[in-house]
């Protein structure tokens, strides 16, 4: 059964820098009525890590990605041919009012629903049971502990035994943003500038979002919202003090 009633659809085909595309995320929480899929672009290659993270695991990067702390959890994650989205769910939505970690598998049903079309045993991981929104290791253990793609928790999307899909969760009194990130060695993102499409080889975009909702509209980024997006990567996300905060 699809998640939501009704789903707006964001193709945003502007690549961005890793501040401002936290921001629309945050943004769009505030303002969206209805739940909200959104699938972005990097300006440069970049690198997210989770709330909770150590600046010091991702300091070593800092000349080569772009580096960004996100707002939700989870680990290290790098970003330049993954197709990433995320998917914003008001408080008024029924939805909400259930747990992150049904949401979280839910979402992750509908992912691995509309990948099983590109071929190959797609399934959920299922240990960890309470480690989907657990804090990322931190400074007493080595980076590559602390890259999401390098530890499945329960719920991640598998392909073939290997992780291609995880996720990160903020809940609000406005709602919850789930950001995401798919990668996939054999298929890399295809953007049309001109049409907004954005893709992961044989349609999974569309697929995916059929399997969130029946009804699904396609939508632009309105200039308030974006306007708004970038006082907040102004005054958050582009800050030494947010991105070093521990």
């Amino acid at each position: 059964m699809p998640i939501f009633t009704k789903l707006e659809i964001y193709r945003d085909a502007t690549p961005r820098s890793a501040a401002v595309n936290m921001a629309i995320d945050e943004a769009l929480l505030e303002m969206a009525k209805v739940p909200s899929l959104r699938f972005y672009q990097w300006k440069s290659i970049a690198l997210s890590f989770g709330y909770f993270g150590n600046f010091a695991d991702v300091a070593g990067y800092a000349t080569k990605r772009d580096l960004v702390r996100r707002w939700t959890g989870g680990g290290i994650v790098f970003h330049g041919d993954d197709l990433t989205y995320s998917i914003i769910i008001p408080a008024t939505e029924p939805a909400f009012g259930e747990s992150p970690k049904s949401i979280y598998e839910k979402i992750h049903c509908a992912l691995r629903d509309g990948l099983a079309a590109n071929g190959g045993r797609v399934e959920l991981a299922v240990m960890g049971a309470d480690a989907t929104l657990r804090p990322p290791r931190t400074a007493h253990r080595a980076v590559p502990a602390n890259v999401c793609f390098a530890n499945p928790v329960r719920a991640d999307v598998m392909v073939n035994g290997r992780k291609v899909a995880g996720a990160a969760q903020r809940r609000t009194r406005a709602g919850l943003l789930h950001q995401g990130s798919i990668q996939l060695a054999t298929g890399r993102v295809r953007v049309a500038a001109a049409t907004g499409d954005v893709d992961l080889g044989n349609g999974f975009a569309e697929r995916f979002a059929t399997e969130l909702s029946d009804v699904r509209n396609e939508k632009s980024l309105s200039n308030s919202l974006v306007e708004r997006a970038e006082k907040i990567a102004e005054q958050k996300y582009n800050t030494q003090n947010w991105l070093q905060r521990r």
